[in-house]
Formats: C-alpha cells, structure tokens, sequence
C-alpha cells in the first residue's frame, strides 16, 4: 500500500521541539495547508467552508521509522510504560498521525489555501487526508480518557521587559505573545525534567522567534509552584 502526500502544512512550530501534545491546546497556533497537484484543484473542497473543524490525517515525518510495543507518555512522567496503541506516540508502525483543527477559512492562489488554528502540526508535515468535523459523530458523551482524564496543567508565564519590548515592536506582538504564553504553559521540557530542580536554559521556535526561557520554582516549605521565565526572544534568520 501506499499513500499520496495530498498537501503540505506550513506552520507556525518550525521545529517539534515545544509543540503542544495535542491539537486545540494552542488555541491562537496558527497554519496553512497547501494542497499538491492533482489534489489542488478547488472542487476537492467544494463545500468545505461550511464546516468549522476538520480532521487531519498525516505523517510524522520527523519520527524515526523504527518503533516499540512500549511507550513511555509524558503524561505519566516519562517512566511509566504503556502499549503504544494505548498511547498518542509519534512512535508508530506507520508514523500516522490525526489531529482535529479549526478550519479559519479558505483561500485561493488560485489553488485552495486552507487556514488553520488550534493545530498541533510542524512545519512541512505531510498530509495524506482530510475530513470534516461532525459533532454528533465524533463526540461521544460519555468516553473514558484512560491515564489522561483531563488537560494538562498549566504554569505561569512571565515575559521579561526587554521581551514586552519586543512584541510591542511587531505588529503581530499581541497574537505572538497569545501563543508564546499558550506553549510555554504546557512546560514543554522533558517529563523527566519537571519533578527536579532545573537550572537550564530552554529555546522554543515559534514564528520567526527563538523564544529563551528558563523555570524558577519557589522551593520554602510546602510551595513548588514552577514559573516558566521568558528571558529573550531572538529574531531568527
């Protein structure tokens, strides 16, 4: 069997390192998906600007091919093990990948454009289909999320003068500081980082930013409230 690459997305993560583990959890991420011939033609999405979420079937193309019957979920601290069809790993025997998204509109150049939010998508991904969104199919009201019950916490995110600066510089400064807080909440470090002291530095792309943080935890009596710091935004070439 094989599968054809019907488009390609151009995101706002240029790089996996800091993407949001599952889709809608960015809400303001940002991409485009740009269909290849023959899949570019405007009746294959004839339509499709009714709906307002899609399903988005594509590779993780930055995965090694090889892959393991166990997995180890961040969610459970990057220790714990589980059967890989139990788990969301990019570590699968076909790298295939599903994420929902909100499709934000359409354009044409002349080819279709779709414009999507809420992605959890690197740049460059493969996709290989797309299906509309249908609530009353594919919610179901009463389904158990297994070791992941509920969304992941979130921590405080502080941004540094000289990176308020910045944003205000940039006529996308209020939506990239948006995301910048909506990713860097999720503490995208390793899990097997987050129960420790962590003196390291960190860098997240996003956009055209390597974003320069660091964690502070406050560590008297009966606090460990981590506090993800924003020390520089770097305007990357």
């Amino acid at each position: 069997m094989t599968l054809d690459i019907i488009g390609t997305i151009e995101s706002c993560y240029p790089d996996k390192f800091g993407i949001p583990r599952q889709p809608g959890l960015a809400p303001s991420a940002t991409a485009t998906l740009r269909f290849n011939a023959p899949f570019d033609h405007p009746d294959g999405v004839r339509g499709l600007e009714q709906f307002s979420h899609l399903w988005i079937s594509f590779v993780f193309h930055q995965s090694p091919a090889r892959w393991t019957s166990l997995v180890r979920p961040p969610r459970l601290g990057g220790n714990a093990r589980i059967g890989v069809f139990a788990s969301r790993s990019t570590h699968r025997p076909n790298r295939l990948g599903l994420s929902l998204v909100e499709l934000v509109g359409i354009e044409y150049d002349p080819a279709p454009i779709l414009i999507l939010r809420g992605h959890d998508l690197v740049d460059a991904t493969p996709v290989v289909d797309i299906k509309p969104y249908l609530p009353w199919a594919d919610s179901a009201e009463n389904a158990r999320a297994g070791f992941a019950p509920e969304p992941p916490p979130r921590l405080d995110v502080r941004l540094s003068d000289e990176c308020q600066q910045t944003l205000s510089a940039r006529p996308d400064g209020e939506s990239l500081g948006l995301l910048i807080r909506e990713v860097l909440s999720q503490d995208p470090r390793p899990a097997y980082r987050r129960h420790k002291r962590d003196e390291r530095g960190y860098g997240v792309r996003l956009h055209d930013l390597d974003v320069q943080f660091h964690i502070e935890t406050d560590e008297h009596p009966g606090a460990h409230e981590s506090v993800i710091v924003v020390d520089r935004l770097i305007r990357m070439t």
